[in-house]
């Protein structure tokens, strides 16, 4: 008796609690959006509606909403009346579907339509949903099945409670004053990602560059952002650790759209905030791109590079390579005329016309963020007509100094082969290990730092140029 008595009170707490009407705040309402993406799949979502509110309780649905939404870090206040008083919130992401449908009605009775093919006409029986795991299973009042014929359709009374068409912040809370109010939303959600792509077009005599940049932007966050104020943060946000990743929806559409202007740059703390300067719609399962910053007729520099290895200098080795590519790399610093803004991370694709005027891929690299007035320095590739054959001519001891130390004298010699019509330099790096001097060299070396030896190389056009040294290194 006293288990019963318990039961309908806490039934009359639970009526109670959900006395108050549902009101929805639909997106058609929404007076204004603004969007903040980071770069680590984050973005703070600010979501402006007016809506009509109660004085005292009220419970409000708060409609199409990120699926990857953090509840925990929403908040919800009013920014025309008096504060408001959150009781409770509810993110309800169990969307409505068929097989939703049929799982919320276990043990529920149903409709069962089916249609006479020959003659059209509907005839209507009652079954009770028992199971609808991998299927479903049915029980009539003279049988059980578990398929229906191709003919016949269910039918609910009702659609289950807790199913929503869109995801769904249900917040519970006390308004002091009611009546139509402007009431914001903000939270933090996953599934909105930014990154930068650049493109250059190098110049004929290979001098310049033209450089645009674009801001590709990703939604699979489950919901649709209409004509909301951008912003990005580029820099490395600090985040706890999640407990659990939740797995990534996939992308079905892509759709590229440019900007009329580049975005507006700023400082924002230690990382810099970049402001699109009109409202764009950033919608679900799409990748879009914006303008971030046009420069043209960039100084850029250009160098091949053979880079070696501090290994061979520990022992004897004889050859160490034939026909080595040197590597060719683009140099050009963050600064002058429309270029001089921090540049976020991104991929920097480089393109040259060719003699009939068309533009080909050359190469491309990654960079990180860079800040203005520093140097950005791009590897395209490897040079097709330049290469190197590499070998030690000499390697002895000069002292010893136990199992572990002693003096070593050890020589090389670089053959640098030049195929081009035109004379070029290539700039030469060999890692240096331990106490090292240069004894003897063909060309004079530049000590870059304490253990890098570096020698710019000419090489005539259509010819080659013999680099030789030896090096005395202590351990």
């Amino acid at each position: 008796m006293r288990q019963k008595t318990l039961a309908v009170v806490m039934m009359g707490l639970a009526t109670a609690a959900w006395a108050v009407d549902e009101q929805s705040a639909q997106q058609s309402q929404q007076t204004a959006l603004a969007v903040t993406i980071y770069n680590s799949d984050l973005a703070l979502v600010k979501d402006a509606r007016k809506t009509k509110l109660r004085s005292g309780e009220n419970r409000l649905a708060w409609r199409e909403v990120s699926a990857r939404i953090q509840p925990e870090t929403a908040l919800l206040r009013t920014t025309s009346g008096p504060g408001l008083e959150l009781l409770e919130q509810n993110f309800d992401f169990d969307l409505l579907t068929p097989q939703k449908m049929l799982e919320k009605s276990v043990g529920e009775m149903i409709r069962v339509i089916k249609t006479n093919p020959m003659t059209g006409v509907e005839s209507t029986e009652y079954a009770t949903v028992l199971a609808a795991n991998s299927g479903f299973v049915l029980r009539y009042n003279d049988r059980v099945e578990t398929n229906i014929p191709a003919n016949a359709r269910l039918a609910y009374g009702v659609v289950p409670p807790g199913l929503r068409d869109r995801p769904t912040l249900s917040l519970q809370f006390n308004a002091q004053k009611g009546g139509d109010q402007d009431v914001e939303l903000s939270y933090l959600t996953g599934g909105l990602g930014w990154k930068a792509d650049y493109v250059a077009e190098l110049t004929g005599k290979e001098d310049s560059l033209d450089l645009n940049g674009w801001v590709t932007l990703t939604n699979t966050s489950g919901t649709s952002y209409p004509k909301a104020q951008l912003q990005l943060i580029a820099g490395d946000v600090n985040r706890a650790a999640p407990e659990y990743k939740v797995a990534r929806p996939q992308m079905r559409d892509m759709v590229m759209m440019a900007a009329a202007a580049p975005m507006q740059e700023e400082s924002l703390f230690e990382y810099h905030l970049y402001t699109l300067n009109r409202p764009t719609t950033i919608e679900n399962n799409q990748t879009k791109q914006v303008a971030l910053l046009s420069a043209t007729k960039v100084p850029v520099a250009k160098e091949y590079l053979l880079r070696g290895s501090e290994y061979y200098y520990q022992g004897q080795y004889g050859d160490l390579g034939q026909k080595l590519k040197a590597g060719v790399f683009m140099e050009f610093d963050n600064k002058g005329g429309n270029l001089g803004i921090p540049l976020p991370k991104g991929v920097v694709r480089v393109y040259k016309k060719d003699a009939a005027g068309r533009a080909q891929f050359i190469g491309e690299d990654r960079i990180d963020h860079t800040a203005k007035g520093e140097k950005l320095r791009l590897k395209l590739g490897e040079a097709f007509d330049i290469n190197a054959d590499k070998k030690q001519t000499d390697y002895q001891k000069v002292a010893n100094y136990g199992r572990s130390g002693g003096v070593y004298e050890t020589a090389y010699q670089l053959e640098i082969r030049n195929a081009k019509k035109d004379a070029i330099k290539v700039k030469v790096i060999e890692p240096m290990p331990g106490d090292w001097q240069m004894t003897a060299e063909s060309l004079p070396h530049n000590k870059e730092s304490a253990h890098t030896a570096v020698w710019v190389v000419p090489v005539p056009a259509e010819g080659k140029t013999l680099l030789t040294w030896r090096a005395r290194i202590k351990y």
